[in-house]
């Protein structure tokens, strides 16, 4: 596929399960309504995405005293737990809520917006994703990981082994593949 669509991850789902796999559980990379498929099963958040997309927000090297408190915040997410995390993001938006909420005027329209629109929107996501970044500790059971990496890393692999062959045909390339998932290749 070319591109990741919920629709196709409700197909991918319902195929699976149709072919007699029952699911426990899914890490998810953090793409918007995605956790709506999978509604009605543990879904993880991965911890490595989350931290990316706050460095999206953030840059890896903030300037402002509250972005890099929030990244202080972050970067202990794969070392602590939900508990600990929600009370330090709990105290970091009551010592910046003042902060987050200050607006500018622009000076030609006339309309404002919120001056530090990139920490609320570091922010939301987090508080947004919170539920699901500790799943893996309600479900100790299921052995959830808390990252997407070990699966990140086996289709990396696997498309290494195919780029060996650069030049092949659509049909041909798939069957290499389905032989390589079937641990033939």
């Amino acid at each position: 596929m070319t591109h990741e669509t919920i629709e196709l991850y409700r197909k991918g789902k319902e195929y699976i399960e149709q072919h007699g796999f029952v699911i426990t559980a899914v890490v998810l990379d953090g793409k918007p309504g995605v956790r709506r498929v999978f509604g009605d099963i543990p879904v993880q958040m991965c911890h490595f995405h989350q931290r990316q997309i706050i460095n999206r927000y953030l840059t890896t090297k903030p300037k402002l005293l509250a972005s890099k408190e929030l990244r202080k915040i972050v970067s202990t997410l794969t070392k602590t737990n939900e508990t600990t995390i929600t009370n330090s993001l709990s105290g970091w938006y009551e010592t910046w809520r003042d902060f987050l909420n200050e607006k500018t005027i622009h000076p030609e329209t006339g309309r404002w917006y919120y001056t530090h629109k990139r920490v609320r929107s570091a922010y939301r996501s987090l508080r947004n994703n919170l539920p699901f970044l500790f799943t893996y500790e309600q479900y100790p059971h299921l052995h959830i990981p808390n990252t997407t990496n070990s699966l990140d890393g086996f289709f990396n692999r696997l498309e290494s082994l195919l780029n060996v062959h650069r030049g092949m045909n659509r049909k041909r390339r798939r069957k290499i593949m389905i032989e390589i998932l079937k641990g033939k290749g």
